[in-house]
């Protein structure tokens, strides 16, 4: 309890959101670990998680994680819809951070009688008491975060919990959340130090991600991060679906374009070919192309090596033009004017 208060009370500044991400996974598994997750009366054949934002992208990394070990599909809904198949065989993961998003209570709210195995995990919100109403079970992450999208690790770190506890998965994965939470811990220096240099290289352009399809998540949280905290555009594709249409479009030269190549040393071989090939492409369009590597030796800790890594290229980007990096003021507008209809 005394823990989780100490994090709570020092969310004051993006800075001290991200510094804390480390001690964020080590506190979300303790949560994890002590959540009661009840077997469900009928078999799961596959997985629904309905999140949006910061909640949403918790889930795509999820489903990165599991895809070597889990048996059954992992589907990721991020609208107020909910597709056919889901009924008694079913797990619904229900994740939001306030508990009052509005695409993922309405889309909850049209399976209530599925007769699916509903586990919510939020701060609290309308969320847990629906959740409470209907005995579903739940995990209640710590509340009074200014920005949701900071608390990525509990949603990454609930959701491997729920599995592990429900067979779908063993206990390697959650063993390397906590490696993956020491790895940027005890890198937290030199990470800061490349993200600067980064940030100061792409400062004045826009930012283009790729990476390999295994790790597609960590190109959206970057896009993400550089949206709502330095507040500018960016995109991202995949390879190797980037070599069969996007490749085309490098017709032209764009010297306001930076290219940063997210990369592991343990890339899929031909994907790492497609990559050095494509690049050679790009240096002739573009004038600045970056090749950043993970560190780490499981999936889990590189991506957790990149995820801060981002985080902190988006916030020094903020500082350097100027802008609140926890201001969202423009999705609060489009909040209010839906609430009026």
């Amino acid at each position: 309890l005394l823990y989780t208060v100490h994090i709570k009370y020092i969310y004051n500044m993006m800075d001290s959101l991200i510094q804390t991400f480390p001690s964020q996974l080590s506190e979300a598994l303790v949560i994890g670990n002590s959540a009661v997750i009840k077997a469900h009366d009928h078999p799961i054949y596959k997985v629904f998680v309905a999140g949006m934002g910061g909640s949403g992208i918790g889930g795509d990394f999820v489903k990165e994680f599991i895809s070597q070990e889990c048996s059954v599909p992992y589907i990721i809904g991020k609208g107020y819809d909910t597709p056919g198949f889901i009924d008694k065989n079913t797990l619904f993961i229900a994740s939001s951070y306030s508990g009052n998003t509005e695409e993922t209570i309405a889309s909850l709210s049209s399976i209530k009688n599925s007769g699916a195995k509903v586990v919510c995990i939020t701060s609290g919100g309308a969320l847990l008491e629906m959740s409470v109403e209907n005995g579903w079970d739940h995990i209640i992450i710590p509340s009074g975060s200014p920005s949701p999208r900071a608390c990525l690790g509990y949603s990454i770190v609930a959701q491997l919990s729920i599995l592990n506890k429900l067979g779908f998965i063993g206990n390697t994965l959650l063993a390397n959340t906590k490696s993956g939470a020491d790895l940027i811990n005890f890198d937290q220096d030199e990470i800061r130090n490349k993200a600067e240099k980064i940030a100061e290289i792409i400062k004045d352009k826009m930012p283009v991600l790729y990476t390999t399809d295994r790790m597609e998540s960590v190109a959206v949280r970057w896009r993400q991060q550089l949206n709502e905290n330095a507040k500018i555009l960016c995109w991202h594709h995949v390879i190797p679906e980037m070599n069969h249409n996007e490749l085309v479009g490098w017709k032209d030269n764009y010297p306001n374009i930076a290219v940063l190549y997210l990369r592991n040393r343990d890339d899929q071989r031909r994907n790492a070919m497609r990559i050095d090939i494509s690049k050679e492409v790009l240096s002739n369009k573009s004038n600045t192309l970056i090749e950043i590597y993970s560190k780490g030796q499981s999936l889990i800790e590189k991506a957790f090596y990149f995820i801060h890594l981002g985080d902190w290229v988006s916030w020094y980007l903020a500082e350097s033009r100027g802008v609140d990096a926890i201001e969202i003021d423009v999705i609060d507008h489009l909040k209010v004017e839906l609430s009026k209809l």
